[in-house]
């Protein structure tokens, strides 16, 4: 895949999180001299590296390099250790039959229309 990044894309994500770019750098383990020449366009990040840009600022890969205008993430990548009731929630979600998918999803709809 030969994925060239939006650098206007990257940037308005950033932005939209409110996130200096320090902190971008940070939440994406690298330096921030680094993070600094893909937002100016010095070097083209490798996909592996936008993957984690794209999770970090809560988009998609395939947003940021232009194959998308659909800023909203296509994935989400959910850690046991670091979140235990989500990733059972999901696990016993993908396991359960089609009849307790619905019911699980018709009551997840009410509880996001209390809020």
């Amino acid at each position: 895949m030969n994925a060239h990044l939006n650098r206007n894309r990257l940037i308005a994500c950033r932005e939209k999180l409110g996130l200096s770019k320090q902190e971008t750098a940070k939440r994406m383990q690298i330096s921030q001299p680094a993070y600094l020449r893909y937002e100016s366009a010095e070097r083209t990040p490798s996909i592996h590296v936008i993957q984690i840009m794209a999770e970090v600022l809560g988009t998609s890969v395939a947003y940021l390099i232009n194959e998308s205008d659909n800023p909203n993430p296509d994935s989400y990548l959910i850690k046991a250790e670091s979140e235990p009731e989500l990733f059972q929630f999901i696990s016993t979600f993908k396991n359960a039959d089609d009849k307790a998918k619905k019911r699980l999803l018709a009551y997840f709809m009410e509880v996001d229309k209390i809020k």
